[in-house]
């Protein structure tokens, strides 16, 4: 199969990378200055330094040239640009295939991405690409297991067989709201345990926190109309492991920065990738509150976030709710 990577950030190289192993990758890159020194370096020494590109793997910063004749394209952008690059597919090659592997709520509307997709493509072949997984291990070609959901179960399991191979685990869903809730709050309650970590709270308090926040999941995803056994799997329980206790994870390092008294603006700055939490954090507060879903985790992490409350403060509160049955 012909596939185009639409997205030369670290997850879409990484995953570039795994599938050049038995397709032909188009990598596509909107900095023509960075796709010509990947292109010289075979790496992208930015985001996966140690990171060969195979011989499958061709780089351009050419929009038609990465889709043309492309049987599969995967958007991998962060979500504050998926409705650009939607409306950059539908003018070059609607037809297309596609698979999106952000994560989170767009800001200001509170859609899912499934639901860009829709505003934007109308009725189109396409599903989400989720799971636990960080892009240097996949580059790494460490094993790992995802999730393909899409609401076409044929395309879901036709897809995820064609992807699927090496070290690369691909597991087919019909449930694609429940896969994108999951990608979505994790960051958010990875944030938490990042905080939780950052303030020395122990493993004990980690530990109700993954486990609490895998209910806040579950009830907002049962809410869209997700399925529950979608939040036992890797989309839901498995993402949400990952993303709050390893030290790849983005979102964690968010909170444990902010346990340190840091800003959030220097915490991005410092950052410097995109961590889908933090915008995510707010919208989904935002639409668990419309639809009456209680949500503690996330408030607190939202007040954080929005220098309302410190983090020890937000934890205190936490820690003060009253008993109820589990």
């Amino acid at each position: 199969m012909r596939i185009a990577v639409l997205g030369a950030g670290a997850w879409g190289t990484a995953l570039a990378i795994a599938f050049a192993a038995r397709h032909e990758v188009a990598l596509w890159g909107r900095d023509a200055a960075r796709i010509d020194e990947m292109a010289r370096q075979r790496a992208n020494s930015r985001y996966l330094p140690g990171c060969a590109f195979p011989t499958g793997l061709r780089v351009t910063a050419d929009f038609a040239d990465a889709l043309d004749g492309a049987g599969l394209a995967i958007l991998a952008g962060p979500l504050a640009g998926l409705r650009e690059l939607l409306e950059r597919l539908k003018a070059v090659a609607p037809e297309t295939p596609f698979l999106w592997v952000c994560k989170g709520l767009e800001a200001g509307s509170g859609l899912l991405p499934h639901q860009v997709v829709a505003e934007v493509m109308g009725r189109a072949r396409c599903g989400v690409l989720t799971g636990p997984s960080f892009a240097l291990e996949v580059a790494r070609g460490l094993p790992t297991a995802i999730t393909l959901a899409a609401t076409d179960a044929e395309f879901a399991a036709a897809t995820a067989n064609a992807l699927h191979g090496g070290n690369l685990r691909i597991y087919a869903n019909e449930d694609l709201v429940g896969a994108e809730v999951g990608g979505a709050v994790k960051n958010v309650l990875a944030i938490a345990t990042g905080i939780c970590d950052g303030l020395g709270l122990g493993n004990n308090a980690r530990a109700a926190l993954i486990t609490r926040g895998l209910v806040e999941i579950t009830r907002f995803g049962e809410a869209l109309g997700a399925k529950r056994e979608t939040f036992m799997g890797l989309a839901g329980m498995g993402d949400l492991m990952l993303t709050c206790t390893g030290e790849l994870s983005r979102n964690r390092r968010v909170g444990l920065l902010l346990a340190e008294g840091r800003a959030l603006p220097d915490v991005i700055r410092e950052l410097g990738h995109v961590a889908e939490g933090v915008p995510a954090a707010r919208e989904v507060a935002r639409r668990a509150e419309a639809l009456g879903v209680d949500m503690p985790i996330t408030r607190a992490v939202t007040a954080v976030l929005d220098g309302r409350i410190t983090p020890r403060a937000a934890v205190e509160q936490l820690m003060a709710r009253g008993a109820r049955h589990e």
